[in-house]
């Protein structure tokens, strides 16, 4: 079985999910993570699936980026497995005025102590600068790491925090 990641992006409409899904769903992909969004007015969605081939899915998708409103991306990934995560799960809040360089500053912070970001979402609201991270820290650093992010948070002139993640209810 072949694994491929997919990203698709461009100006968004109504029906890209739908288009994507049916092209997929034609070629016997299965469609085993995604994620989608919409960014001031532009579609954003990166899909893992397994099935067909690269060739196969690059084909079956242009004619949804034949008029230029979108463009999608198809290559083989390699399949991580069932390595379970060896990381606690917390999620991360960042929100202040907007400036340069917020996210690379505490996502610095996270990945000196070790942490990895799993999904990271930010928004402009106005003057207002939001971000939200889940992330994977490493065992008895977290304490430490509020410490640290407080502090860049501080030099940044935005609010942050830190919890425990909540389990999935799957």
């Amino acid at each position: 079985m072949n694994e491929l990641g997919i990203t698709v992006i461009g100006r968004d409409r109504p029906g890209i999910v739908a288009d994507v899904a049916e092209v997929l769903a034609r070629l016997g992909a299965n469609l085993t993570d995604s994620t989608m969004t919409r960014l001031r007015g532009h579609f954003a969605m990166t899909l893992i699936c397994v099935g067909p081939t690269a060739a196969e899915v690059e084909t079956a998708l242009a004619p949804l980026a034949a008029d230029g409103q979108l463009l999608a991306t198809v290559r083989a990934v390699t399949p991580d497995g069932a390595t379970p995560s060896a990381g606690e799960p917390y999620v991360m809040a960042v929100h202040g005025a907007d400036r340069m360089g917020i996210v690379a500053a505490i996502t610095r912070v996270l990945a000196d102590a070790g942490g990895n970001v799993t999904d990271l979402s930010t928004r402009l609201v106005g003057s207002l600068y939001v971000v939200v991270a889940e992330v994977e820290l490493p065992p008895g650093v977290a304490d430490a790491l509020a410490g640290r992010l407080a502090g860049a948070a501080a030099g940044l002139g935005v609010e942050v925090s830190l919890r425990p993640a909540e389990p999935d209810l799957l």
